[in-house]
């Protein structure tokens, strides 16, 4: 029999108080929830515990002193017109529709939104599709944020499972598509999950495009990861395949560059520009026009490739020491996922284990983790676990996976 709460999991919970009585909240404000790995922070502070639990890059190995030399410049040659307000900045939206082209997406220069983060297109795009209380089709275990814009608004949820292997159940996906009403917005993860891991196949990504092009169906492609791609072969993004309009792709810097610059983009018809212009417009106007020109400016040296290079580089190095420490402490009573890029692994422990009531003890053994349960929306997934690899140094996961492993094996006695 499981826990129903601990210590921890409570104060993971919501962080909810007491508002005025005479106050009343909005559907969304009191159906959204907190996110887990914000809270998760808070507890995980102390020096003595290593985390595995966020989804950071490695403070080290962001490109300080390039980014510092590009706003430099900005500053110096654009002067006050780089501190006001800007429409979005030309030369950073012809960079990211190259980039696209690139990947195999036609798309022009109009077609690319500039947005504070992928988070906020997501936001927008579930704005721009979705009322409460209608049909959005999402994966059963996927990133809060995206159950943040979906549930959290008041939608009818329609899960679809996911496939540790291969990626999203694509018949589950077309059944949710063909059932009636007919759902108004679908988001998928493509590449190195968020927080499964894994990636979609050439396959799936192909027959996804046909469905919500069949069913007429808007399908967000949520995508900040692929630029993380470490080992295998790169695939070209559902987005390519979209011959029907139907395919809105996100992209963002937060995890190939910085996250604090908060800084992605929406490439959607250009039909619909001025839709998602004027959403964008209701939320916060625009993105800063210091950090797009920092950005620009730094895509157009050059240094964007040397920088990926460098980051996959040591990610892999941490990703394969979290392997071997896998095998070696847990191989007898765990199964997990092997990304070919990304920050995160999933974890399945065995059935009788729940993680919520294994992360207390976990933290007071100095270990952190996301437990499962976090992601998914229909319940369930207790004896899951994600683990970030990409923000811990690479002597201090074996350590952290031996804490883990005792405190496993603690429960499972």
């Amino acid at each position: 029999m499981f826990m129903a709460a601990t210590a921890t999991q409570a104060a993971l919970s919501n962080g909810a108080r007491t508002i005025p009585a005479q106050l009343a909240l909005s559907s969304e404000a009191g159906t959204l929830k907190r996110s887990v790995m914000r809270e998760l922070l808070k507890l995980t502070a102390r020096a003595d515990v290593i985390s595995l639990a966020g989804g950071l890059p490695a403070s080290e190995l962001l490109p300080l002193a390039q980014l510092q030399e590009c706003i430099e410049t900005v500053l110096r040659r654009d002067g006050t017109r780089a501190l006001q307000y800007s429409p979005m900045i030309e030369p950073l939206r012809r960079w990211i529709c190259d980039t696209m082209r690139a990947r195999g997406v036609a798309c022009e220069p109009e077609q690319v939104h500039i947005t504070n983060g992928a988070q906020q297109g997501l936001t927008i795009l579930s704005r721009l599709f979705l009322n409460p209380d209608q049909p959005a089709v999402v994966e059963a275990i996927t990133f809060t944020g995206i159950q943040q814009v979906t549930a959290g608004r008041g939608a009818v949820m329609r899960t679809v499972p996911t496939d540790l292997a291969t990626g999203v159940d694509v018949d589950a996906l077309e059944e949710a598509f063909h059932r009636t009403p007919r759902p108004r917005l679908a988001v998928v993860i493509p590449d190195f999950h968020n927080p499964l891991g894994v990636s979609l196949t050439l396959e799936k990504r192909q027959r996804i495009a046909e469905l919500a092009a069949r069913y007429r169906v808007p399908l967000v492609e949520d995508d900040p990861y692929s630029a993380l791609r470490f080992d295998g072969q790169s695939l070209p993004p559902i987005k390519a395949f979209d011959e029907a309009g139907a395919v809105f792709y996100i992209g963002s810097f937060s995890k190939m560059l910085a996250p604090s610059l908060r800084l992605g983009w929406i490439v959607a018809p250009a039909e619909l520009a001025s839709q998602v212009t004027v959403l964008r417009e209701s939320i916060d106007l625009e993105s800063s026009t210091l950090i797009q020109r920092a950005v620009s400016l730094f895509v157009e040296q050059g240094l964007m490739a040397g920088h990926l290079a460098r980051f996959n580089a040591a990610n892999r190095c941490r990703r394969d020491v979290l392997f071997d420490a896998l095998a070696h402490y847990l191989g007898d009573r765990a199964s997990w996922t092997r990304p070919e890029g990304g920050l995160f692994v999933w974890l399945t422990l065995r059935e009788e284990i729940d993680t919520w009531a294994l992360l207390e003890d976990a933290i007071a053994a100095g270990v952190a983790f996301v437990p499962g349960a976090a992601f998914a929306l229909n319940g369930g997934s207790h004896n899951t676990l994600r683990l970030n690899f990409s923000n811990v140094q690479p002597e201090l996961i074996p350590v952290a996976v031996e804490r883990l492993a005792q405190v496993i094996k603690q429960k499972g006695k």
